[in-house]
């Protein structure tokens, strides 16, 4: 799971499983496995890398 920032401010935690796509149009726009669109602050970078550091903390390497 990840938080995220939407426009308005308000803080998210989304499922970082159901991620299907991450477009700057400039805006930030998550869309889910579902359909769902989430338009967030942070950067489609800023997504990746948290992402990155989520699954780092499941999986880490020994």
């Amino acid at each position: 799971m990840i938080d995220v920032t939407r426009l308005d401010g308000k803080s998210i935690t989304i499922n970082s499983d159901l991620i299907e796509t991450v477009e700057e149009t400039p805006d930030t726009i998550i869309t889910l496995t579902t359909g769902k669109k989430i338009i967030v602050k942070e950067s489609r970078q800023n997504v990746k890398n948290l992402v990155k550091s989520f699954r780092r903390e499941c999986f880490p390497v020994e």
